[in-house]
């Protein structure tokens, strides 16, 4: 599953995203409520935690922005605002499920699962491109039956292209997708992933998964 993670302070927000990439996750990260709005409205993820003290904006505008859009895009809160009346708005504006910081992170991960199993929500996934597919509990990547072992940004990468076969994606959107919206390097680094994932996919008798468009992007091959 892909996660969007919306916190700024980024120790907290680390230790939130660990666990859950070990559990096969997709975690993309915002530390302001302006990369979180860019994120939701570029590749809505299948699930939202949501800090509400931002320092550009109330995470509660947020929440207000998605559920014009996405009224049913599971949204966990997680803040420091512990009164009643605080947890009343959020819930009473869209969010699923409220939890108050400091937390176990025992039950930040129970709550995290228990949204993902709500109503409308899939238990498993295996995205398919052709002869690529990847099952998201396991991580595990197959092409035309050959399994390939790639890192956590390759798979990350990879399975980014593969939500949007077909499409051309540029460096800059790749970078806010797989990266992170913000992340500050310089976009090259998106051809040397490719590069790495284009050597791991590669396979006898078919065609080099992933398109380069000049000055334009990447695009996975429809056809795999």
């Amino acid at each position: 599953m892909r996660i969007l993670v919306v916190e700024d302070e980024p120790q907290l927000a680390q230790t939130m995203a660990y666990p859950l990439e070990g559990e096969g996750h997709q975690i993309v990260r915002a530390g302001t409520a302006a990369d979180a709005v860019r994120s939701l409205d570029f590749d809505a993820p299948d699930l939202l935690v949501l800090d509400l003290g931002l320092p550009d904006q109330d995470g509660l505008e947020v929440l207000r922005h998605l559920r014009r859009g996405s009224p049913s895009l599971p949204v966990l809160v997680v803040s420091a605002r512990a009164l009643v009346d605080d947890r009343v708005r959020a819930l009473d504006l869209g969010a699923d499920d409220y939890l108050t910081k400091p937390f176990s992170l025992d039950e930040f991960l129970a709550r995290v699962r228990s949204r993902l199993r709500a109503p409308g929500q899939p238990t498993a996934a295996e995205p398919r491109v052709g002869p690529t597919v990847v099952d998201l509990r396991t991580r595990e990547v197959v092409r035309a039956d050959v399994s390939s072992d790639l890192t956590a940004r390759e798979y990350s990468l990879l399975v980014h292209l593969m939500r949007h076969p077909g499409q051309v994606l540029s460096r800059g959107q790749l970078l806010d997708g797989v990266w992170g919206p913000g992340y500050d390097t310089d976009t090259k680094v998106v051809d040397v992933y490719v590069g790495y994932l284009r050597r791991k996919l590669t396979r006898p008798g078919l065609a080099d998964p992933i398109e380069t468009l000049r000055h334009a992007g990447y695009r996975f091959r429809s056809d795999g």
